[in-house]
């Protein structure tokens, strides 16, 4: 195993989950996650950061994917003690291993800028919502300003070898739109404290047509 391999597997996820569990970010999480309603879906959901802002009450069952199989059992810990009727699996994004039409609710944080295709990944979670269900979404891409995009630029290459494959430039909202997703925003800003070039969160439902 090379040394990129190795720090991959071992160091990365550590601290990505280090730095998506601070504090400004998990506000944001408790503001739309709990959107979240009936059947649920998250993509990226190894680590459960978003287990604890979802409305128990409204969710009816809960599943989700990751990449990475050693975020899997905390994941699934916190489901389990939250009595919820989960399906946990490891996968990507390109390829969600559930049917067409399926749930009702998606959750999608601080996940687009990582896969490695991520029109595929709006399609596939386009696929698996049924008419009329609630993409639900905080994601971080590329600023609005020509001066933050153009750092952006700059540190992307060695930035995505440093966070795992993290992309600072990906658009998100007209991303979505151009998906077939109706997109509904609930903000945008940049991340208080945080670094520019790393900071600009847009966050939302985008919803799948049809009723």
């Amino acid at each position: 195993m090379g040394i990129q391999q190795w720090y991959d597997a071992h160091i990365m996820p550590r601290l990505i989950g280090f730095a998506c569990g601070q504090g400004q970010i998990m506000k944001r999480r408790s503001q739309v996650v709990p959107l979240a309603r009936g059947d649920v879906f998250e993509l990226g959901c190894g680590g459960g950061l978003n287990q604890e802002f979802y409305d128990q009450d409204a969710v009816k069952s809960f599943a989700g994917i990751d990449p990475h199989g050693g975020l899997l059992g905390q994941a699934k810990a916190q489901a389990e003690a939250r009595g919820w009727a989960a399906d946990i699996r490891e996968g990507v994004g390109e390829a969600i291993p559930f049917a067409d039409r399926k749930f009702d609710s998606v959750v999608c944080t601080f996940t687009l800028c990582t896969v490695d295709n991520p029109a595929q990944v709006m399609s596939e979670m386009r696929r698996i919502l049924k008419p009329g269900g609630q993409l639900i979404f905080l994601e971080h891409g590329r600023a609005p300003d020509a001066n933050v995009a153009k750092w952006q630029d700059r540190i992307e290459p060695t930035w995505k070898r440093l966070a795992g494959g993290c992309h600072l430039t990906r658009p998100i909202g007209s991303s979505l739109r151009g998906a077939g997703f109706d997109v509904e925003p609930h903000g945008q800003g940049y991340l208080p404290k945080a670094p520019r070039f790393a900071a600009w969160n847009e966050w939302g439902v985008a919803r799948k047509p049809g009723v």
